[in-house]
């Protein structure tokens, strides 16, 4: 019985730091404009995403199969874009198609363009996570190269989600000749794939809170946020595919923008949910680095500094 009032009184002090908190997650995240910042992330997403599939395409097909690489990028477009996951890869497929006109200009325009979606989103974390006046400015070309640093991950994930596809396809294959039936749990299923796209989600969010912020991040932040975010779009973006596909009035309201209508707004709330996870690790480090506790507001509480 002891415990259970313990238990009890922990949650009845908990309940209150834990809405409070929130409440103040949502209030700073208001007065950052980040309604607005997320329209900004979304719009130069949908911008990049097309010419950085496509790039990723154009250049991934010279080690690997088309037809396994493009199975494994509808699967990653489906997490970006749930409801028109394939009209964007319809473009992507044509760009691929045209990969031989595309040259050496081309692949420069396209990384480019691919690289606006990270630019946007580091101009948006900049203004979630104060910079403290002493702290180091980043290097100019260190903000220039750390988009193309993230599409170069990006592609090395894609190419080793391909290449253990092509694998699993090679042993299924293989085992049919030999045993002269299919293998049990051949190849990876779209169950796999699906989870190994939302790792590979949750590595991206984390990277993002990691590395993007001039201000130093605790890993152990990091991880959790990211954590936290991709599980959180995961289930938003299953209620966003049922609303449009079963409910939504947008295609009879804008007809043959419907498709871009509604990406914009897929992506725009994913940059929302990626921000909120921001100010949430920013409103943490704050506290932290003035040795507060995570639930007190140091707005109305005395600063102590820490030596």
């Amino acid at each position: 019985m002891s415990q259970v009032r313990k238990s009890q009184r922990v949650m009845f002090v908990l309940l209150p730091r834990t809405g409070a908190f929130l409440w103040r997650v949502l209030t700073n995240f208001l007065r950052n404009r980040g309604i607005l910042l997320a329209g900004g992330v979304g719009y130069n997403i949908l911008l990049s995403i097309v010419p950085l599939f496509a790039l990723l395409a154009v250049l991934l097909t010279q080690i690997v199969d088309e037809a396994v690489m493009l199975e494994v990028l509808s699967v990653q477009v489906v997490h970006l874009a749930p409801a028109h996951a394939e009209g964007l890869m319809e473009a992507v497929r044509t760009l691929l198609a045209s990969r031989d006109m595309i040259g050496l200009f081309g692949i420069l325009v396209l990384l480019v363009f691919s690289s606006f979606a990270f630019r946007m989103l580091e101009d948006a974390l900049a203004i979630i996570f104060h910079t403290p006046e002493a702290h180091p400015k980043r290097s100019v070309w260190v903000s220039v190269l750390l988009p193309y640093l993230f599409m170069l991950v990006l592609g090395a994930g894609l190419l080793a989600l391909t290449l253990m596809v092509a694998l699993a396809e090679a042993i299924g294959t293989l085992w049919r000749l030999v045993a002269g039936r299919e293998m049990p749990l051949a190849g990876l299923s779209n169950p796999l794939l699906n989870l190994f796209s939302f790792f590979g989600v949750f590595l991206l969010f984390s990277a993002i809170y990691k590395v993007l912020p001039v201000v130093k991040i605790a890993l152990k932040r990091a991880l959790v946020g990211g954590f936290v975010a991709a599980l959180l779009w995961e289930g938003v973006r299953f209620l966003l595919m049922f609303y449009f596909l079963n409910i939504s009035l947008v295609n009879v309201v804008y007809g043959s923008l419907a498709t871009i209508v509604v990406v914009l707004l897929t992506l725009e709330v994913g940059a929302m949910i990626l921000l909120l996870g921001a100010q949430v690790i920013a409103e943490l480090e704050y506290n932290a680095r003035r040795g507060l506790p995570w639930y007190v507001d140091p707005r109305r509480e005395p600063v102590t500094h820490v030596d």
